[in-house]
């Protein structure tokens, strides 16, 4: 499997990836570190309490750690989380529609972890 094909079977977004990282050699580097980020981790524990500045705080960072590596999806996904917990923004949805966002994240995380573990493991 190629990069290119990892991105595609994640849900990625390759050109996205090279725009910010200018190289493959770069881009297979960080994308193999994604894993071990912790940043759904943190997402998740802090939605156990969704304190607001928890929730941003760790959104926020997933947010842009996935931006960074071209999982726009997946950015997206923490954006609006992270969106929902911005300091003098107005909650607009409910809790339990927040935890059905962590959960989607968490799902979304999970898969592009097992995509990233197959492509390591060829």
């Amino acid at each position: 499997m190629t990069l290119q094909e990892l991105y595609q079977n994640i849900d990625g977004n390759y050109d996205h990836a090279v725009q910010i990282m200018r190289m493959e050699k770069l881009i297979a580097r960080y994308i193999s570190k994604f894993p071990k980020t912790g940043v759904n981790e943190a997402l998740q524990e802090a939605g156990k309490t969704l304190e607001p500045a928890k929730m941003f705080e760790t959104a926020h960072a997933m947010k842009g750690v996935c931006a960074n590596m071209g999982l726009d999806k997946l950015s997206a996904a923490a954006g609006e989380i992270c969106e929902e917990f911005r300091p003098g923004n107005a909650r607009g949805i409910s809790d339990d529609e927040i935890r059905a966002k962590l959960a989607e994240v968490d799902a979304m995380y999970r898969r592009t972890v097992e995509g990233i573990h197959a492509y390591e493991q060829q």
